[in-house]
């Protein structure tokens, strides 16, 4: 029994240092370039560029595949901050992405909320909580203003606010 036990721990310590090597060794280098362009996009991740979320569109962007002006939620300044970086002329918002508005943050009316969870599913920062058949709210800190959760709201409990709205209502109880 000891002779298996002290079997398997050796098998198991030498394939755990075989991957360990492998992974240092076959390590994928992200391309520094897409995580500077990342960087100046504004974290929405709500898909209005044609993109999954602002890396895949950085990537994009560095790869030549997407232009600098496909980002609503970055505005005209995220535009120019692109063109900076990259040294490219600045130029208008795409409008088949969209147009720029000001920030604004989700708010479920919590006596119309029906619990279905279809919000939570949608919102791609996980910024909205609750559960089945249980009121849910949105934790103003983390939404990013997306607007992903409004359209699979069956009871169109969802309403946009700006930050500054949202943090003068109550949330849940904050950490000391």
């Amino acid at each position: 029994m000891l002779t298996a036990l002290l079997v398997v721990t050796a098998l198991a310590a030498a394939l755990g240092a075989g991957l360990g090597w492998a992974a240092v060794r076959w390590r994928v280098q992200d391309d520094p370039m897409v995580e500077r362009i990342n960087r100046e996009l504004p974290q929405t991740q709500c898909g209005q560029c044609g993109y999954a979320g602002c890396k895949p569109y950085a990537a994009a962007i560095a790869a030549g595949q997407a232009d600098i002006n496909q980002c609503p939620p970055g505005g005209e300044a995220g535009v120019r901050a692109l063109a900076s970086l990259l040294g490219r002329e600045p130029k208008p918002i795409n409008p088949d992405n969209g147009k720029e508005k000001p920030p604004v943050v989700a708010l479920i009316v919590e006596a119309d909320c029906i619990g279905c969870t279809k919000c939570i599913q949608a919102c791609p920062v996980d910024a909205i909580v609750g559960g089945p058949k249980l009121m849910h709210t949105v934790i103003a800190e983390l939404c990013t203003g997306c607007e992903l959760c409004l359209p699979p709201c069956p009871v169109d409990c969802i309403v946009l606010v700006p930050p500054a709205r949202a943090a003068s209502l109550p949330q849940w109880p904050r950490p000391a």
